[in-house]
């Protein structure tokens, strides 16, 4: 049997449709590219929820009873809207695999974001981001980690705890420097940092056992020879 969906894509709605709240068996939840500017606390109600989407409205919350979606062990997609905050409730979806939050107007994300020990992708383009809490180190099970367009000038000690990270994107932020919380992460294959000021490239990430690709166009900046040597000896592409 598929899944039990309800989509609303692109269906015009300014609210969400009040039978959405009776189908207790749904599974997959698709509201997106909509104009809803609320998202009822009714939403706990739908336990059955693998996925839900509600990307492109115009939320400028979430209610903290999206915490009790604890079944939710797909996708939860809140991109393109206006929130200003993730609810500390959304640390309780323990199941989820991956997130989409970018293209909102974050001005923080909360310290409960670790309690998505599932998570695997995680995507936080254009939020004005500044810094990303500790609690990011308890995501152990994470692959990607997205994160082009913000303001970040490090990443936290934490990250360093990322041993299943294969993908960062850090394009179009404020390093000075390659975070040093990726060194010594043993999967990490592709790590773009391309128009960040960086002032130069430590020798240490030319150690990066897995490291396949290494972008730093528009950073005015490039490995030292050894470095580029070394690289280039296992097979990596380095762009500058």
């Amino acid at each position: 049997m598929g899944d039990v969906v309800v989509d609303y894509w692109r269906a015009g709605l300014d609210a969400v449709p009040g039978e959405v709240w009776r189908g207790r068996d749904t599974e997959v939840l698709v509201l997106a590219g909509n104009r809803l500017t609320a998202l009822p606390a009714a939403v706990g109600g739908l336990g059955a929820l693998r996925t839900l989407d509600l990307g492109h409205n115009r939320l400028s919350s979430l209610p903290p009873e999206i915490g009790l979606l604890t079944g939710l062990d797909r996708c939860l997609y809140v991109h393109g809207n206006r929130l200003a905050r993730l609810p500390d409730e959304v640390g309780r979806l323990r199941l989820l695999r991956y997130l989409n939050a970018g293209d909102n107007p974050l001005a923080a994300l909360p310290e409960t974001l670790g309690g998505l020990v599932s998570l695997v992708e995680l995507r936080l383009q254009g939020c004005g981001l500044t810094r990303l809490p500790d609690g990011v180190g308890g995501l152990g099970r994470l692959r990607e980690l997205w994160l082009r367009g913000n303001r970040l000038t490090g990443l936290p000690a934490s990250c360093a705890a990322l041993r299943e990270l294969r993908e960062v994107e850090l394009r179009e932020n404020a390093l000075r420097s390659v975070p040093a919380a990726l060194r010594g992460l043993p999967l990490l294959r592709r790590l773009d940092l391309r128009a960040n000021p960086l002032a130069g490239v430590a020798d240490w990430v030319a150690g990066l056992p897995a490291l396949e690709k290494l972008d730093l166009r528009w950073t005015g900046v490039r490995p030292s020879p050894a470095a580029l040597r070394e690289l280039a000896g296992r097979g990596c592409e380095v762009l500058w």
